[in-house]
C-alpha cells in the first residue's frame, strides 16, 4: 500500500472522527480509502453509462 499525505479542511476530518468514534469505519485510513473507493465507483459508472447513452434516465 502507499502512503499519501493530504489536507482535509478541519470541519471534514472532525466529521471523519466522528463515523470512526460512532465505530462506522475503525480508523481515518479506512473511511477516507472508502470514500475514494466510492469515488472511484461512480466514476467507473458514469463512463459506462456513457458508452450507452440509452441507459441514462
Amino acid at each position: 500500500m502507499e502512503r499519501v499525505t493530504l489536507r482535509i479542511p478541519k470541519q471534514q476530518i472532525e466529521e471523519v472522527e466522528r463515523m470512526v468514534d460512532t465505530g462506522e469505519f475503525p480508523n481515518r485510513s479506512e473511511a477516507i480509502r472508502s470514500a475514494v473507493r466510492e469515488m472511484l465507483n461512480e466514476q467507473d459508472a458514469e463512463a459506462r453509462d456513457e458508452n450507452r447513452p440509452w441507459a441514462k434516465v
